[in-house]
């Protein structure tokens, strides 16, 4: 019987070290590294227009938005690069070279048949861990979907937004965004 060769872990450290001289990015999860692949249209248009949009209600605020050259470690073993990110007031980091953010407001992951089953799970676990973390929000790129999950103390309301029309609230930047405008030029199949 053949045996599986052995899987090499990583440390935080020596990940970190590599995607630094890295030209694509990884994410890191429990000392493995997983490559990132691009994004296609819908869903770099998508990523897109939630950037905009709260950018532009936030620009006179203290709160910064940012797409996904930003990573975010959420626990000792897991960096992710959210495909939104909103950070209010000073925003804190790992280090001195400013590239891995600790304390999120919002996270936004847009959604590929592959990511959706590890971004609700096991990624979300993670992201839970952040105390700054108040509101979590998945995007369907096949469908008009949108998954809010909000802090409520110490558990999570979850509300989902279907209909083009519907606009969801973000309490804690003080935003709104409906569906219409996440999904701007966007071709959804009926």
């Amino acid at each position: 019987m053949a045996s599986l060769p052995a899987q090499t872990l990583f440390t935080p450290e020596t990940y970190i070290t590599q995607e630094r001289k890295a030209l694509h990015k990884s994410e890191y999860l429990n000392g493995q590294i997983f490559a990132m692949s691009g994004a296609s249209r819908a869903p770099s248009l998508i990523t897109s227009n939630i950037s905009n949009r709260l950018y532009n209600q936030l620009m006179e605020s203290d709160c910064e938005v940012h797409s996904s050259d930003m990573r975010v470690q959420p626990s000792l073993t897991a960096y992710f690069y959210p495909d939104v990110l909103v950070a209010c007031g000073e925003p804190r980091f790992a280090d001195d070279v400013f590239d891995t953010l600790l304390n999120p407001v919002v996270i936004v992951e847009v959604l590929s048949p592959s990511t959706a089953a590890y971004d609700r799970g096991e990624k979300f676990e993670h992201y839970q861990q952040l105390t700054s973390l108040q509101d979590y929000i998945l995007v369907s790129q096949n469908s008009c979907r949108v998954e809010h999950y909000r802090r409520q103390d110490q558990h999570w309301e979850r509300t989902e937004f279907c209909a083009p029309e519907d606009v969801m609230s973000l309490i804690s930047i003080g935003c709104k965004i409906s569906l219409h405008d996440i999904y701007r030029r966007v071709t959804i199949a009926e």
